[in-house]
Parts: C-alpha cells; sequence; structure tokens
C-alpha cells in the first residue's frame, strides 16, 4: 500500500516539476526572470501555507527548526531561484532542468570535506560521470566565444546547484525538529523576501505582465507546494534508490517538453551530457 501511494505520489512530483522549467522559459516572454522567481517563491508561500491548513498539518516552526528552516530558505529556494531563473533566458529550459539538478558534483566532496563523511570508490565514480556530463554540456571544444551569455549562463547553473548542495549539507548536519513539510510555508516566505530585495536591485523596472500570469500561477500555487510535498512525502514511503532514480523523470520530461513545446534544439552536447548526468545519479543511488 505504501509503496503503490508513494509511487502515485513521485508521478505527481516528477509531472508537476518537469513542467516548471519549460512554463517558466514561455512565462519570460512576458516577464523579467528574478521578478518570476519571486512571484514563485511568495505564491508557493501561499499556496504551502493553504494545503497545510487544509489537511491540519500548520504549526509553527520551533526553535530547532530554525537551522534548518534557514538553510532552505537562503540556499534550496532563494539562492536556487535567483542562479536559475537568471540562468534560464541565457542557456533554455532544457538545460535548467538538467543542470540545475547536478548537486552531486558538490554534494559527495563536500560531505567528505565538511561533515566528514566516507565517500565509496561508486559514489566518486558517479562525481566523475556528472563532472563529464558537465563538460559535455558545455561544449568547450565549439563554444560561440564571442556569446558571453551561454558561459555565464552554465556557470549561474553550476552556482544554483551549489547553492542547493549547500542547504543539503546544513540540514543533515542541523536536521528539523519539526517534519520538513511543515516548514515549506516559512521557508518559501523567508525566500520570497530575499528574492523580492534581489529583484528591487537587478531588475528596478522588471515586473511579471498579464501574459505570464497564468504561469506564475502554476508554478507558484500548484507545482511548488503540491510537487514539494509529492516528493517529501514519496521521499518517506519508498526507498532511496527507487526515490532518486524515479526523481530522474523530472529532468527528462523537462527535456521533452522544451524540445516539443518550444522547440529547443537538442543537440548531442545536450543529450549525451544529460544521459550521462542521469547515469551518475543512478550509480550514487546504488551505494
Amino acid at each position: 500500500m505504501n509503496q503503490a501511494k508513494g509511487l502515485r505520489l513521485l508521478l505527481i512530483s516528477v509531472v508537476l516539476f518537469g513542467g516548471v522549467w519549460p512554463i517558466s522559459k514561455h512565462a519570460l516572454q512576458d516577464a523579467t526572470p528574478v521578478w518570476f522567481a519571486t512571484s514563485r517563491a511568495g505564491l508557493a508561500a501561499l499556496g504551502s501555507t493553504a494545503v497545510l491548513l487544509m489537511i491540519g498539518r500548520f504549526k509553527l516552526p520551533v526553535r530547532g527548526d530554525i537551522p534548518a528552516m534557514l538553510a532552505i530558505a537562503c540556499f534550496q529556494l532563494a539562492g536556487f531561484f535567483l542562479a536559475s531563473h537568471i540562468a534560464l533566458p541565457m542557456v533554455g529550459a532544457a538545460r535548467t532542468a538538467i543542470l540545475g539538478n547536478v548537486t552531486l558534483m558538490w554534494l559527495v566532496p563536500l560531505s567528505m570535506l565538511v561533515l566528514g563523511e566516507r565517500v565509496s570508490a561508486r559514489r566518486w565514480c558517479a562525481v566523475g560521470l556528472a563532472a563529464l556530463g558537465v563538460l559535455v554540456m558545455l561544449n568547450p571544444w565549439t563554444m560561440d566565444t564571442s556569446n558571453p551569455h551561454m558561459l555565464a549562463g552554465h556557470l549561474w547553473l553550476l552556482a544554483a546547484s551549489l547553492s542547493w548542495s549547500l542547504a543539503i549539507l546544513i540540514t543533515r548536519r542541523f536536521p528539523p525538529v519539526s517534519p520538513m513539510v511543515r516548514l515549506l510555508p516559512f521557508c518559501f516566505a523567508i525566500a520570497g523576501s530575499l528574492l523580492l530585495v534581489a529583484a528591487l536591485i537587478r531588475e528596478p523596472q522588471g515586473g511579471i505582465g498579464p501574459g505570464a500570469m497564468w504561469h506564475a500561477a502554476f508554478v507558484g500555487l500548484v507545482a511548488a507546494p503540491i510537487g514539494t510535498w509529492a516528493v517529501i512525502e514519496s521521499g518517506r514511503l519508498l526507498n532511496a534508490v527507487t526515490a532518486s532514480v524515479g526523481f530522474l523523470l523530472v529532468p527528462v520530461l523537462g527535456l521533452g517538453l522544451s524540445a516539443f513545446w518550444l522547440h529547443e534544439p537538442m543537440g548531442w552536447d545536450l543529450v549525451i551530457g544529460g544521459a550521462l548526468i542521469v547515469a551518475s545519479v543512478m550509480v550514487a543511488a546504488k551505494g
């Protein structure tokens, strides 16, 4: 029963998160990146609050939750949203969906250096595959150096994955007392406040036009709160390998939607690099 429920929740999260980047990319026709990221966090704070109130699980955080809550708000949400949304118009939705999730490349060495964890040879192999995938997607041997935005976009995405990795490390070191799902409204609210400051500084004339309103509503009110809840609950019900490998369908779906809806080109560097990154997660999931 738990296995079936966990798989259903995993499928919900894959569908919701797989569509986030193509929808966000389409929204940038009538919105600026950081303002859209701000709306994503702000609306998610409202949406997650509403969900928890409806299921009777809304509670204020306790003191022991603060380190993890701040780590998620500042790094996994604000930092990740800021860097990935800035990169989105530079490199496209498909690359954002894949490279934004390369936390493994940072997480394994940082876990050893910061937390003192022992890292198996298999996991170092996974790091090598992930790094090779990133190198292939950067495609330095044919990169148009006259277009600085392409390199900058890839660097922003690596910064986004590093920011997410820092959140994972901190929450491992200082796990919250309360269930993570109860902290979501507060994490999204803090992240939204930080992103609002960034939007006012970076995009003082920016905003979200009428043509991007439905995009913001879906991403902020539906995908972010419900998708995040589904990820947390499926991770609780499924074993780590099944959850990790299953979640790989997110960038795969993002890649497909980007190609068929946004007509983004699927070059060999994107396909092979993405495959190497997917393989790295599968290797790491096995130990």
